[in-house]
């Protein structure tokens, strides 16, 4: 018989070992670095109270179709964003919320409109307007994106470090 902290050890770990898979959204075809993107992101809104938002994430698509996984600091998925020009839809906690469309999703998660077409260009390293943002892409070459927003409120600071 296994002594009862032995036990309680091995049950422990298992737990801790299971809360660390994770699905990963799977590239399939589409694998390049114009489709893809996977690493590590911070949202700070400067709302009353200020919102949070930081963790890995796997993105695939682009700003008309695509997927978007958030992942705790273990790797555990939190959130799953899918969506089409028809709609979006956030699977978290298991629960699933549909939305008109991913810029509606994105601003109600996190308090703040997320310039989707210019995200993505700003992710290949390309210049991009969007009003009231500014992107700094002179770090693209490390795989570092930073993007801030002041106007209209609240200030938004969205930063991203890319995994090669």
């Amino acid at each position: 018989m296994i002594p009862r902290r032995l036990g309680l050890l091995l049950a422990l770990a298992t737990l801790f070992i299971a809360g660390c898979a994770h699905r990963t959204l799977a590239p399939g075809p589409i694998d390049n670095q114009d489709r893809y993107w996977t690493g590590r992101l911070s949202l700070l809104v400067q709302s009353d109270p200020v919102q949070s938002l930081s963790g890995g994430f796997e993105l695939l698509g682009d700003a008309g179709n695509g997927q978007l996984l958030l992942t705790n600091p273990l790797g555990g998925a939190v959130a799953r964003v899918r969506w089409t020009p028809d709609g979006a839809e956030l699977d978290s906690g298991g629960q699933t919320r549909s939305y008109p469309s991913v810029g509606a999703l994105l601003e109600q998660l996190t308090g703040a409109a997320i310039p989707m077409n210019a995200l993505f260009q700003w992710l290949r390293g390309q210049s991009a307007e969007a009003s009231g943002w500014t992107a700094d892409l002179s770090r693209m070459g490390e795989g570092r994106l930073q993007a801030s927003r002041d106007s209209p409120q609240p200030a938004v600071t969205l930063r991203v470090v890319l995994e090669r």
